[in-house]
């Protein structure tokens, strides 16, 4: 029996599309058979997994509307073995037209559905910027809807109005829906709005919030136009991680809820050995003792695909006493290695590094030598000064001396 996810926010640019591709692609990696549903007519969950949407025949129009069997239009295997695709095109435009008329508008696509269920394990579609007909297609068709929320003060505005339309949607024609978690995209926890969005999310929404957010990546957002989702782009970025681990809670949410609950996915600790080797590392740096070699467990920063309660615990610990600064020998190397393969940093090295600030830096070099450095400066220029002939020509000279200006 296949889970039927939604993925919805009537806001616009929150990730819904980017959650819809990367996460069905994780539950693919994990050898779940998934189909993913692309359910706004931009069509860009399609192109995001490399279909041409100038050339689909068959899409999510033609079954809704002319009802063709859902096995003429799915295209199988697409880029991974367990992922499966229902495309969209510019032709759903006219669908919510055509629908209103229709007796049973709001389950159409529920109806069109009704055969696959036992052929996939997770059915995930990608819902319109909207809360019009085609939204409410999908929720009621769902078994459970992911909200992707940005870490902005306007993602937060229309989450009251979207939480509504499900309960209207679960009063009158689902009333098996449920929200199957909050989803954080774009996080930066060194910004205090972040962090502050983040804990607003967590104080309504509870353990319904995703353990692990979705960092702000330029990978991430590359790999659309590469037509690929960012596991098979580039495996190694954050983004690709954070789906992952997001793609492995969904799972346990699912298909294990009595082992592991969601309660308990979200407040899971750091494995003991983790959190020993960092706080011994912390402690060190605090007393002005050396710190000991770094190992993969430890981090000098923590990283944005990290679990939410260790992010939003080491923001509001002393940031004095928890970062811990990379050596200038190491980051030197790590420079030198890139630039001999790629010859330039691209900005995926540098969006995955902490700024540091003007002002910070100049704030580490003591005031004393940079008022020396001045003023060797001024020494030098006045030890060596530049001779200049002045050609009579006849013309006065009317300059003022040095001397003679106020």
């Amino acid at each position: 029996m296949a889970r039927i996810v939604a993925i919805a926010n009537q806001k616009g640019g929150v990730g819904k599309t980017t959650t819809a591709v990367n996460l069905a692609a994780s539950l693919a990696i994990a050898e779940r058979r998934t189909l993913l549903i692309d359910a706004d007519p931009q069509g860009n969950a399609t192109s995001g997994v490399g279909l041409i949407k100038q050339t689909v025949e068959l899409s999510l129009y033609d079954v809704v509307i002319d009802k063709v069997p859902l096995d003429q239009a799915v295209v199988r295997q697409q880029l991974l073995p367990h992922l499966d695709i229902l495309p969209a095109t510019q032709d759903l435009v006219g669908a919510e037209l055509e629908l209103v008329g229709r007796p049973g508008r709001e389950s159409a696509l529920r109806d069109a559905l009704q055969g696959a269920e036992d052929e996939y394990d997770y059915i995930l579609i990608d819902c319109p910027p909207s809360l019009g007909l085609l939204t409410l297609n999908v929720l009621t068709a769902a078994h459970g809807v992911i909200i992707p929320i940005q870490c902005e003060y306007y993602a937060l505005e229309g989450i009251s109005q979207l939480l509504n339309t499900v309960r209207l949607v679960q009063q009158n024609f689902n009333t098996s829906l449920a929200i199957d978690g909050v989803l954080l995209t774009m996080y930066d926890s060194r910004l205090n709005l972040c962090r502050q969005v983040a804990e607003d999310a967590k104080e309504y929404f509870g353990a319904q919030v995703f353990r692990t957010p979705i960092p702000r990546n330029v990978r991430l957002a590359e790999a659309p136009s590469f037509g690929q989702p960012i596991l098979l782009y580039d495996v190694q970025s954050v983004g690709a991680r954070s789906y992952l681990a997001v793609g492995q809670e969904l799972i346990r949410r699912i298909e294990q809820p009595d082992t592991l609950s969601i309660a308990e996915a979200v407040t899971q600790e750091l494995p003991a050995a983790a959190a020993d080797a960092r706080a011994s590392v912390v402690e060190a740096h605090a007393e002005g003792v050396s710190e000991p070699a770094a190992s993969s467990e430890v981090d000098d920063f923590p990283p944005d695909d990290a679990p939410l309660d260790d992010l939003m615990a080491e923001a509001s610990s002393d940031s004095a006493a928890s970062v811990i600064e990379v050596s200038s020998e190491d980051g030197a190397a790590i420079i030198d290695e890139a630039r001999e393969q790629h010859g330039v940093l691209d900005d995926a090295f540098e969006s995955e590094r902490d700024p540091v600030p003007a002002d910070a830096m100049l704030s580490e070099v003591p005031a004393d030598e940079l008022t020396g450095q001045v003023q060797s400066d001024d020494e030098n220029r006045d030890a060596s000064p530049r001779e200049v002939e002045r050609v009579d020509d006849g013309v006065e000279d009317h300059t003022e001396s040095a001397e003679a200006r106020p």
